[in-house]
């Protein structure tokens, strides 16, 4: 039973760096596509950066690609997000994916998720 826990959100202030955790755990994640999505309020859930867990190959949005980064941790079965130079518009509730194949950007089919970590940026 595949299971993602993140962690690692909080109440920061714009120009500072949070790094979001997704413990995953349940199955071997080789030929996985790992996700981190964002939830605002009143907007839908937008794709923000992916990972393939072999080999490594990552994709971001525009919204974050330059002060972003997506890697993970093969020992600890860890997916990482680290955020810079954080913006109010990056409020939002962050949540972790997965899905077998190939890498994409519709929330919809991303199969597993967890239940997510709030990032709050103050102005």
């Amino acid at each position: 039973q595949v299971q993602l826990v993140e962690s690692g959100g909080g109440l920061v202030q714009t120009g500072d760096s949070l790094r979001l955790s997704c413990a995953a755990s349940g199955r071997t994640f080789s030929g996985y596509v790992m996700g981190w999505f964002r939830q605002a309020p009143a907007k839908d859930r937008e794709f923000v950066a992916s990972i393939r867990w072999s080999g490594g190959s990552t994709s971001y949005a525009d919204s974050v690609k330059g002060r972003s980064t997506i890697s993970r941790d093969n020992a600890k079965n860890t997916v990482y997000l680290q955020m810079n130079s954080l913006k109010p518009e990056d409020t939002a509730v962050y949540y972790c994916a997965a899905r077998l194949g190939y890498s994409g950007t519709d929330y919809k089919t991303y199969t597993y998720w967890g239940q997510g970590t709030q990032v709050t940026v103050s102005s």
